[in-house]
């Protein structure tokens, strides 16, 4: 082959493709998987535009109904042979609570195995993703840290999330939004383009200054909150585990595959 004709890595998921639903009006997502996922892995998303959480439990609780978008993008995701499919909402998995979890990734995954290319997939969310990913390193009582476009009742949602699925979180910090953005409520600030403009210098020095002694680690919730580029530096610096909400899906997901390559620049557990 010549060099004229040399062929260009054109990301095709030769090793896994991952599958991801995704809030419509983010782009954090994308980006920091494609930041971080090896060669050979290719990352596709299904945007929704549902309330959380994103699956509704039925009158019963032996179930979850799927939102419009989630059947949708499933139904889609199954003509696409996925090796793994994450919902990636950390707020409906903390707001559906206990089991919500597991039912919506069964859920999930009867709908790919409509398809005789989607059986095979492996389903999974970011809560499932953050427990997995504490467990394997070794984090029994985080300090959990939340985007600053957060209500007060999803952090505590977000605390008891933690709690009943037998952690102790030492502490929590909602990231100070900074001098522009402090005057509109937290539910506002997202609609008002803070999503577009997020800092990470000041969420590492906020990290830094309020994370506990007494905690063994680290986790950022939050799919949308810009921070995959600071972990490893967090890690360094405050001698213990960092996982943030995307870090943990993707690590997650390529275990699911059956991709085990290390991956280096963004914390400990890519590397696990």
């Amino acid at each position: 082959m010549t060099k004229e004709t040399t062929l260009k890595d054109d990301n095709w998921g030769w090793r896994a493709r991952i599958g991801m639903f995704i809030v419509g009006g983010e782009a954090v997502p994308e980006a920091e998987w494609w930041a971080m996922a090896p060669d050979g892995v290719s990352v596709h998303a299904a945007r929704v535009t549902a309330g959380s959480p994103w699956a509704r439990w039925t009158a019963d609780k032996s179930g979850v109904d799927l939102a419009d978008d989630l059947q949708r993008g499933a139904r889609q995701f199954a003509a696409m042979r996925l090796t793994a499919a994450v919902l990636g909402h950390t707020t409906s998995s903390v707001v559906g609570g206990k089991g919500w979890d597991e039912a919506t990734a069964s859920a999930i995954s009867a709908v790919l195995a409509t398809n005789p290319l989607g059986k095979d997939a492996v389903v999974t969310t970011n809560g499932l993703d953050t427990m997995a990913a504490l467990r394997a390193s070794n984090v029994k009582r985080p300090f959990l840290v939340l985007p600053p476009w957060f209500p007060d009742d999803t952090v505590k949602t977000a605390v008891r999330y933690y709690t009943d699925h037998g952690l102790a979180p030492v502490g929590h910090h909602r990231m100070d939004p900074g001098r522009k953005w402090r005057d509109l409520p937290p539910a506002d600030l997202y609609g008002h383009g803070m999503g577009f403009e997020q800092e990470v210098e000041p969420l590492y020095a906020q990290i830094r200054a309020t994370c506990p002694a007494a905690a063994d680690g680290v986790l950022i919730g939050g799919t949308g909150f810009r921070c995959v580029a600071i972990l490893e530096t967090l890690e360094q610096d405050l001698a213990r585990p960092v996982i943030s909400a995307n870090q943990a899906s993707l690590w997650h997901c390529l275990r699911l595959s059956g991709v085990k390559t290390p991956v280096t620049g963004y914390g400990n557990l890519l590397r696990l």
